[in-house]
């Protein structure tokens, strides 16, 4: 049997989850269908989903179509859990995007589409809500094509739209698919403009070709709902998007892309297989990359899986002792990644300081089912986190107190800063008598900038085996916790820091003595290297009504924007640019009043520019 991996994503309120439970009901994989609004959906299990209305982590369910087993992955919709989204496009075979027929293109639509098409994932686009007032279909159709892409083409058609007795009914594949296909189809447009006319086969499988390859989308009308329309877009999962490569033989190769707690503490991981097979009680090893760049082995047994786990398929397992998201079977190869890293940094206090071990546990457990949030211990038993926003902040507040029954207080965000070394500094001590407690150890390490996007890397100038490797391990790992607070304070980035003197006196010299003069080594070495501190930039675009152009770009202009163009149609400005990320707020706040409700707001992060005043 062929098995996809399917992602439904959209802007939040949709019908994501609606939809999920339409597919699974439709075709006998639940027996009544779930609502939101009750709070009895399959995948928003969560207390928090429930209460909320929204989904907070990715989730799997599976249904069978035909010869084809489809593995739906319900993804958040509200852009402060992005970094969900981010992990479930990466064990993806295609998608669905999700429009509301009566809200139409909203600003998370148009972030999801950009990654959609710059990663050539075979995407399918759904309207949602045809009978619901006020929905759309001929204007929406428009606004996708201006908003989102160009090419697409209607498969469907509705009749009575905006009314409770809205119908669907497919398409005839006829000449307007030729011309939509032709834009990204050379073939297709060499047969309409030079003949012979393209035949019902021609236009399938280019259809096909051309969806695979991410390059058109289809377009489905219908109701999750009202069932209208669903089993349209089914037939076109199963007929459009091919399934992801896949080798049965060889060694386990896979991601574990969600983590979700359990009864008695322990975690469901969920692992999509590339190749080879996994079964219960097998032994494996899964490679983890921390925050700091370095890597480490996570040996154990699969204790439990929920189906058979092989390659080109998704299952849920325990894992003794344990994993987590990122979590690799396999060589552990590093991805750019689709979303923006979390700009937002806060400071978690228990309410009551009995509480203050609980929280920090409770935060690491957080961090294993979303390790961009980076827990880590501060000041004053406090811990320091990475978030993307105030309702993700909210989210994590709720879950701290129901689901471990621990109160917290969060500060106020404030955009994370980084540092990067100017220059190249060294330092060096030799047992060191004069620093209050003796050391037995000799240091000597050298900090320079590293190449840009590389985090943190560790070398050595001495040779090895000159330190016992219980010794050399000391040293880096103290390297990299060191470099989380630089000169200013703000975490060290896209360093490289080189050993370049070490001895030890043995049998003296233990793990603690390293541990305990690297930190004194490595500041001396990066204050004579300097560090200079950089802000996280935005690029944006706003859409705005012809009349709001002034004072919009007026504020963005007041806010530190750099404008990169602006470009005028019919009935609206599109303002680009780039801002720093924090007055990013501050212009989404603004934006409202001063385009009468109209304004449309879409930012991501772009990277990060050195302060000039540092």
């Amino acid at each position: 049997m062929r098995t996809l991996n399917i992602g439904i994503l959209a802007h939040v309120d949709a019908g994501k989850t609606s939809l999920t439970e339409r597919l699974l009901f439709d075709h006998g994989a639940i027996d009544r269908l779930g609502s939101v609004d009750s709070g009895d959906t399959r995948t928003d299990d969560g207390a928090i989903e429930r209460q909320r209305g929204i989904t907070i982590r990715s989730a799997v369910a599976s249904f069978t179509a035909g010869d084809t087993r489809i593995n739906l992955i319900d993804t958040p919709g509200h852009s402060d859990f992005v970094a969900e989204v981010e992990r479930a496009l990466e064990v993806l075979d295609g998608a669905v995007l999700l429009l509301s027929a009566v809200e139409g293109v909203q600003a998370q639509t148009r972030v999801l589409m950009r990654t959609l098409r710059r990663l050539r994932l075979p995407t399918l686009i759904f309207v949602n809500k045809i009978d619901r007032a006020g929905a759309r279909d001929e204007a929406l159709l428009a606004d996708v094509r201006r908003r989102l892409t160009p090419y697409v083409a209607p498969l469907t058609e509705v009749t009575g739209v905006g009314t409770a007795g809205a119908a669907v009914t497919a398409l005839p594949e006829d000449s307007r698919l030729a011309e939509a296909l032709a834009e990204v189809d050379q073939d297709m447009l060499a047969a309409l403009v030079d003949g012979p006319a393209p035949t019902p086969g021609d236009l399938r499988r280019s259809l096909t070709a051309r969806t695979g390859d991410g390059s058109f989308h289809p377009v489905f009308f219908g109701s999750a709902l009202g069932g209208q329309g669903v089993a349209h877009l089914v037939e076109g999962l199963t007929r459009l998007i091919p399934a992801g490569p896949a080798t049965p033989e060889g060694p386990p190769r896979g991601t574990v892309f969600a983590v979700r707690p359990g009864p008695g503490g322990e975690r469901t991981a969920y692992l999509r297989l590339y190749d080879g097979q996994v079964t219960e009680r097998q032994r494996l090893t899964f490679l983890r990359r921390a925050a700091d760049g370095s890597t480490s082995s996570v040996p154990g047994r699969v204790t439990r899986l929920s189906g058979p786990l092989t390659a080109g398929t998704i299952a849920a397992l325990t894992f003794s002792p344990g994993l987590r998201v990122g979590d690799r079977l396999g060589e552990l190869r590093d991805r750019a990644p689709q979303f923006s890293p979390p700009t937002l940094q806060t400071l978690v206090t228990a309410r009551h300081p009995g509480q203050a071990a609980r929280l920090r546990s409770a935060l690491l457990t957080l961090a294993d089912q979303d390790p961009l949030i980076h827990a880590r211990p501060a000041t004053g038993g406090a811990t320091s986190l990475l978030l993307y926003g105030e309702v993700q902040m909210e989210v994590l507040a709720a879950t701290l107190a129901q689901d471990f029954g621990v109160e917290a207080d969060f500060e106020p965000g404030r955009v994370r800063y980084l540092e990067r070394p100017r220059g190249t500094g060294e330092a060096c001590e030799e047992n060191p008598w004069h620093l209050g407690s003796r050391y037995w150890a000799t240091i000597g390490l050298r900090v320079e900038p590293g190449e840009r996007g590389t985090g943190g890397v560790f070398a050595y100038e001495t040779e090895l085996g000159a330190l016992p490797r219980a010794l050399h391990q000391a040293v880096e790992e103290t390297v990299h916790v060191g470099m989380r607070t630089g000169l200013t304070g703000a975490t060290v980035t896209d360093y490289r820091v080189t050993l370049v003197r070490s001895g030890f006196v043995a049998p003296l010299s233990t793990a603690a003595d390293f541990r305990g003069l690297t930190p004194i080594v490595l500041r001396r070495a990066l204050e004579r290297a300097g560090t200079r501190l950089f802000e996280p930039y935005h690029a944006f675009e706003a859409e705005v009504p012809l009349d709001a152009l002034a004072p919009v770009t007026a504020q963005l202009a007041s806010a530190g924007a750099e404008f990169t163009g602006t470009t005028g149609g019919e009935t609206a400005w599109v303002i680009t640019g780039e801002l720093p990320a924090r007055r990013v707020r501050e212009v989404e706040l603004r934006l409202p009043g001063l385009t009468h409700g109209e304004g449309v707001w879409w930012s991501r992060h772009s990277g990060d520019r050195a302060l000039k005043s540092h």
